[in-house]
């Protein structure tokens, strides 16, 4: 189907009164029969327009879905995309307010940092990585503002639901070395996440669609179609090649990523 304009602005502030009350909403795709990919990208770019109205910038884009572990995780067997912006960015080793997420998880990626443009249906891996100035590694925090399961009909959340909901991005985090493009082997980064100092979830980053500049093909080829391109200077979530953890008031997380370096933040308790 397709929304009204009306309909599209109501979804996106109800997803933006989500993340400030932390009181979930009814997922769009239950409350609209046949709710298609189309409809979630309009309310997701909605919902940016309306962040972008109260004074943020977008530093970027996230890619999610692309790891086997992340498809089998939520039931899910395409990529799907968000956006970035500079209010979501925190800072390697914070102490993040236990009121700021709604459930927050933990997921394991590399960042793309780009000296240049990348646009077009033909882009390449080779295009992607003579376009990354740098890459570094990224802890994103997601989150959902709709419940995962919807309380009047146990029906669960579908991919244009994640997708309406900004592809479930809420934070981002870098840290550790930057490194060239072609400095290191990308594909065998790896990723230990640890939750309180326990192991929670390995990985490497070539369970992201093979190698972590796959991403970017893809996002690249999606963003043309709809007649737009990723910009110099963008930042570029790659991927999570683990499956999330999530993350209670108390915790500490903390990912190493070998010769790159570690990453650590926590959340502060109740008070």
């Amino acid at each position: 189907m397709t929304l009204t304009p009306d309909q599209i602005t109501q979804l996106a502030t109800a997803y933006d009164e989500a993340e400030h009350t932390r009181q979930v909403v009814r997922a769009p795709s239950v409350q609209h029969p046949g709710f298609s990919m189309d409809d979630a990208y309009k309310v997701q770019s909605a919902w940016v327009d309306q962040r972008l109205a109260r004074g943020e910038r977008i530093v970027g884009h996230k890619i999610g879905l692309t790891s086997r572990a992340m498809q089998l995780a939520v039931g899910i067997d395409t990529p799907d995309y968000g956006v970035l912006t500079d209010a979501m960015v925190i800072d390697d080793g914070a102490v993040i307010a236990p009121d700021r997420f709604i459930f927050p998880r933990f997921e394991v990626e590399l960042g793309f940092k780009l000296k240049s443009g990348l646009s077009g249906p033909d882009v390449t891996i080779f295009d992607v990585l003579d376009a990354t100035e740098w890459v570094i590694p990224a802890i994103e925090v997601i989150d959902c503002r709709a419940h995962l399961s919807d309380p009047e009909t146990g029906t669960p959340l579908n991919v244009m639901d994640s997708i309406a909901d900004n592809a479930a991005n809420a934070g981002i985090i870098w840290g550790g070395t930057p490194v060239r493009p072609d400095d290191i082997d990308l594909r065998m980064v790896p990723g230990i996440l640890y939750r309180n100092g326990k192991i929670e979830e390995t990985g490497v980053s070539a369970g992201v669609l093979g190698h972590p500049a796959n991403g970017l093909v893809w996002l690249t080829r999606q963003l043309h179609a709809l007649g737009t391109s990723l910009e110099a200077g963008e930042f570029v979530l790659s991927g999570s090649f683990t499956r999330p953890v999530a993350g209670e008031p108390g915790d500490t997380i903390q990912c190493d990523f070998g010769t790159l370096g570690q990453i650590t933040c926590s959340i502060g308790k109740d008070a």
